[in-house]
C-alpha cells in the first residue's frame, strides 16, 4: 500500500470512528439530555457544544460566522490533504492523516449542528488537564504533536549524491 493511501485510509478511519462515537453519545447515551455520565472516577462523558475552534476561540455566534468557520476549516483541510499527497515521509503522512480525519469529523458536526459535539472529559478531582474533547480533537492534537516533535527533534540524514562512475 502506498504511503498516500495509508494516510488517506487513516483519515477515513478517524473520520468514521469520530462520527460513530458521536452518534452513539447522542443517541444511545442520550448525552444531550443527560448532560453527564460518569464512566470511571477520572473520566466522564460530558455533553458540550463547541461553537468555536481550539480552546473556544473564534466562536461562531451567527449562521454567517458558522459557515465562515466551515469554509476556513475546509480550506485548511484542503491544505492538509495537498501536503499529505506530496509528503514522502511515512510518519508525517500518518500525522497528516490524523489531522485530516479529525478536521473532517469536526467540519461535518459544524455543518450539521452548527457546533462541534464534545464529550470526553478527563479529570483528576477538580484538575482538568484538557477541555472536554472528542475523537477528532484527539486525532488532530496527536497529529500536530507528531509533526512538531519530528520537526524539532528529528534530523533527516542528508542525502549524499552518488559518485559518477569513473569507468565511463
Amino acid at each position: 500500500m502506498t504511503t498516500r493511501i495509508t494516510g488517506l485510509t487513516l483519515a477515513a478511519f478517524i473520520f468514521v470512528s469520530d462520527q460513530i462515537v458521536k452518534y452513539w453519545v447522542l443517541t444511545t447515551l442520550d448525552l444531550r439530555n443527560r448532560g453527564q455520565v460518569e464512566v470511571i472516577g477520572i473520566f466522564n462523558f460530558t455533553y458540550v457544544e463547541n461553537h468555536g475552534v481550539s480552546l473556544g476561540m473564534l466562536t461562531a455566534d451567527s449562521a454567517m460566522e458558522r459557515w465562515l468557520l466551515v469554509a476556513m476549516t475546509g480550506a485548511i483541510s484542503i491544505g492538509v490533504l495537498v501536503w499529505l499527497w506530496r509528503e514522502k515521509n511515512r510518519q508525517d503522512v500518518l500525522a497528516l492523516g490524523m489531522i485530516l480525519g479529525g478536521a473532517l469529523g469536526n467540519i461535518v458536526d459544524r455543518a450539521r449542528f452548527g457546533y462541534v459535539v464534545d464529550y470526553a472529559d478527563l479529570h483528576f478531582g477538580d484538575i482538568r488537564p484538557f477541555l472536554v474533547f472528542n475523537v477528532a480533537d484527539a486525532a488532530i492534537t496527536i497529529g500536530v504533536v507528531i509533526l512538531l516533535m519530528r520537526a524539532l527533534l528529528v534530523r533527516e540524514k542528508p542525502k549524499v549524491p552518488e559518485k559518477e562512475n569513473a569507468d565511463a
